[in-house]
């Protein structure tokens, strides 16, 4: 039996976040928004120059590329900000993460990654990200539109409720940095 996607928050702009529970997943959250920056503008800052994140997204303190697979494919390792209003807290992730550019848009990838080398790292909570995807298809040269899907286990013992709650929040802003980040270009 398939299960709906259920909305989650309707905001003005048009954005949209829905969740459904996936077996094997868990809850599954889903951004639709459409994005001021082309196709390629987009996949050049949040895939080529993704070690720039923390410049225009302050959820984020640090990301490094720790190593290039193929010139589709990087291993991460971020680190979330310390805000006052972050319910989960600072979480440290390990990700591979893909990238596919064809014809009908670009799709980005990504999924927890264990590695011996790179262990979690003292005072962080090391959070499993995936898998996550992001859609991003042209509208027209300069507009895009843009889904994301959100799988996480942010570990650690926090109620569902609140990751429930904190998760959708932070795709929200997420968005609102890439579109602040495009309008002060």
């Amino acid at each position: 039996r398939r299960t709906r996607w259920r909305v989650e928050i309707k905001e003005n702009n048009g954005d949209m976040i829905c969740s459904k529970v996936v077996p094997g997943s868990g809850k599954v959250f889903r951004l639709e928004a459409v994005l001021e920056a082309s196709v390629d503008d987009l996949y050049d800052l949040l895939f080529v120059r993704v070690e720039e994140m923390p410049r225009w997204n302050p959820s984020v303190q640090h990301i490094k590329v720790l190593k290039q697979v193929g010139p589709d494919t990087v291993v991460t390792h971020e680190v979330s900000a310390g805000t006052a209003g972050n319910l989960i807290g600072q979480r440290d992730f390990l990700s591979v993460r893909h990238s596919c550019r064809q014809k009908s848009g670009v799709y980005l990838g990504g999924a927890a990654i264990h590695l011996d080398s790179f262990p979690p790292q003292t005072g962080f909570v090391r959070a499993e990200d995936g898998p996550t995807c992001i859609i991003i298809k042209p509208l027209d040269a300069t507009k895009s539109s843009f889904t994301w899907l959100l799988n996480m286990d942010v570990k650690g013992w926090l109620p569902k409720s609140i990751v429930n709650q904190a998760l959708p929040r932070a795709q929200l802003d997420f968005t609102q940095h890439l579109r602040r980040h495009f309008s002060l270009r």
